[in-house]
C-alpha cells in the first residue's frame, strides 16, 4: 500500500494543533460525554422513585442500566487518566462491532516501533481509536448498546439554527419560478453554484444571504453583485478550484449522472448539503441521483450517522422541533415544508439515496469509520473504490475528510493535490471542499502562506481559511 515519503502528524511536537487536542479537547469531550451520561443516570433514579411500587420490571430495568452506566463513567474516566499520562493504547475489546480486529491490527503495528502510547501514535490513527474505543464501551454493556452519547449535542445545536434554515427555505422557493430558465443558462446557474458551494464549505446562512435579493423576475442582479462577493471571499480560499469543478460539471449534462457526498457534521451543514444536492438534482441538467455517505458509529462528536439522517428529515418536517423565533413568518414555514417534502419524496423514489441502503451499502460504508488514509480505499475496500468510480462527482466534506484523503502527513504546503492523496488521484472525479482545521494542508502557493505565518495568522487550525480542491476523474483530461 501506498507510503507517503514525509512522516504524519503526532502530538509529540508540542506546538501543533494535535499536541492541543490530546492535551485539552480529547480530555473536555471525554469529560461532556461523563456529564452527559451521569445526568441521565439522575433522570433514571428519579424514575426508579416514582415506579418502584407500581413497575417491578421497570424499576429492575433501571437500577441494571444505572449500574452499566456507573460502569462506562469508570471507563472513561480511566480513559482520561491513562490519556494525559501517555500510556499505551489497549486494545478495542471486541463487542461485536465492526473493525475492531483492524484497529486491533494497526495498533500492533506501532507497537514495533513504540509509537503505540496517546502522545506518539499518529494523530489520525488515535482520534478514530478513540472513538472506537467510545463505541465499545457502550456497546459491551446490555443497556447501551448502540447508543450515541453526542445525539443530545447535535440535537440541540441543529435546533439553533431555526433562523437560518427558514431563510434559505425561502430562497430557494424563490428559485423556483426561475427553474426553466436557469437550466437553460449556465452563467447564472454558475453564479448560483458557486453560492452553493461556498454555503456548504463554511456551512453558515451568511453564505446564501445574496440569494434572498433574488425577485421571481429578476436574476440579472445575482450575476453582478454575486460575483462580487465571491471575489471577496476569495482571500480566505487559499486553494479555489471553483471554477475547474464548474468547468467539468457543465460537461455532465443531460447524462443522467450520480452524485455521491462523503459527509461530514450533522444538524446544519447536513441541511446545507441537503440544499446542495437539492440544488443541482431540481435545478440543474447535470445530476439525476444523489447517494449520501454517512459513518456507522458516532464519529468525531458530530459526523452523520444514518439516524440522524433519518432525523434530520423528521426533524425539518415537524413544525414544532425549532424553537418559536420571532423572525419566522408563516410563509417561510411553508416553504421549508414544501422543500422537505421534496427531499422525503426524493428519498423515497430513490432519487437521494443513503449508502447504507444500497447494495452492499453496509459494508462499503464501513471504511470510512477506519483509521485508514483515504488513498488504501482500493485496497482496502475494493466495492467501495469500484462505487465511486462510477460517480460524476465525489464532494468530500469537511476537515477530517481533507485529513484522511492527504493522509495526515507533513506534507509541504506547496505539495500538488494529486501528489497528496496518492493511487486515488484520477480514480473518480473528486471535490474536497474544507475548512481550515487541522495542520495538513497542500496545493497553497508558499509565499501566500509565508505571509500568513509571519503575520501570526492562525490560518491553518483556526477555520478562518478555506480550501476548495478538484481533480477530474483522470487527470490529463
Amino acid at each position: 500500500m501506498f507510503q507517503a515519503p514525509y512522516p504524519p502528524y503526532d502530538p509529540t511536537d508540542t506546538s501543533g494543533f494535535s499536541y492541543d487536542t490530546v492535551v485539552k479537547r480529547w480530555p473536555i469531550i471525554l469529560t461532556n460525554i461523563i456529564d452527559h451520561v451521569h445526568r441521565l443516570l439522575h433522570d433514571m433514579t428519579l424514575e426508579i422513585q416514582q415506579v418502584r411500587d407500581s413497575d417491578v420490571s421497570k424499576t429492575e430495568e433501571l437500577s441494571k442500566k444505572i449500574t452499566e452506566g456507573q460502569e462506562i463513567i469508570s471507563e472513561i474516566s480511566r480513559l482520561k487518566y491513562r490519556m494525559a499520562r501517555d500510556h499505551d493504547l489497549e486494545n478495542i475489546p471486541q463487542d461485536g462491532d465492526i473493525l475492531v480486529a483492524e484497529y486491533n491490527a494497526e495498533l500492533e503495528s506501532l507497537k514495533q516501533t513504540s509509537r503505540d502510547t496517546w502522545f506518539r501514535a499518529p494523530w489520525l490513527y488515535a482520534e478514530c481509536y478513540l472513538y472506537r474505543l467510545i463505541r465499545a464501551y457502550f456497546n459491551q454493556r446490555t443497556y447501551w448498546r448502540g447508543y450515541d452519547p453526542f445525539s443530545t449535542q447535535k440535537e440541540e445545536m441543529f435546533k439553533n439554527s431555526g433562523a437560518a434554515i427558514y431563510q434559505i427555505a425561502t430562497t430557494m422557493h424563490e428559485l423556483e419560478s426561475e427553474k426553466v430558465k436557469l437550466q437553460g443558462d449556465s452563467d447564472k446557474l454558475e453564479v448560483l453554484f458557486k453560492e452553493m458551494i461556498q454555503m456548504c464549505l463554511w456551512g453558515n446562512a451568511t453564505d446564501l444571504s445574496l440569494l434572498t435579493h433574488l425577485s421571481p423576475s429578476d436574476i440579472e442582479h445575482l450575476q453582478t453583485v454575486g460575483k462580487e462577493a465571491q471575489e471577496a471571499r476569495s482571500d480566505f480560499i487559499l486553494k479555489d478550484d471553483q471554477g475547474a469543478v464548474w468547468s467539468y460539471i457543465k460537461t455532465l449534462a443531460n447524462q443522467g449522472k450520480r452524485l455521491d457526498f462523503v459527509l461530514d457534521n450533522a444538524g446544519f451543514e447536513l441541511f446545507t448539503d441537503f440544499v446542495f444536492a437539492d440544488f443541482l438534482v431540481t435545478y440543474t441538467p447535470y445530476f439525476s441521483q444523489v447517494v449520501f455517505h454517512p459513518k456507522l458509529f458516532p464519529w468525531f462528536v458530530s459526523d452523520v450517522t444514518p439516524t440522524d439522517f433519518a432525523n434530520t428529515i423528521s426533524s425539518l418536517l415537524s413544525p414544532t422541533f425549532f424553537p418559536p423565533n420571532p423572525t419566522t413568518t408563516p410563509d417561510s414555514l411553508a416553504h421549508l415544508q414544501h422543500m422537505v417534502t421534496r427531499w422525503k419524496d426524493y428519498i423515497d423514489k430513490g432519487i437521494f439515496t443513503l449508502a447504507t441502503d444500497i447494495s452492499n451499502g453496509q459494508k462499503m460504508t464501513e471504511f470510512w469509520n477506519g483509521p485508514w488514509p483515504y488513498w488504501n480505499m482500493n485496497e482496502l475496500a475494493p466495492e467501495l473504490g469500484q462505487w465511486l468510480s462510477g460517480s460524476g462527482l465525489v464532494i468530500f466534506k469537511g476537515d477530517l475528510n481533507y485529513r484522511k484523503l492527504a493522509g495526515d502527513v507533513k506534507w509541504p504546503v506547496s505539495t500538488p493535490f494529486p501528489t497528496a492523496i496518492g493511487p486515488l488521484a484520477g480514480s473518480f472525479p473528486l471535490l474536497s471542499l474544507r475548512t481550515n482545521k487541522a495542520d495538513v494542508a497542500v496545493g497553497i502557493d508558499e509565499k501566500v502562506a509565508e505571509n500568513l505565518d509571519n503575520k501570526g495568522d492562525k490560518w491553518r487550525t483556526s477555520g478562518k481559511y478555506a480550501l476548495v480542491s478538484f481533480l477530474p476523474g483522470r487527470i490529463n483530461q
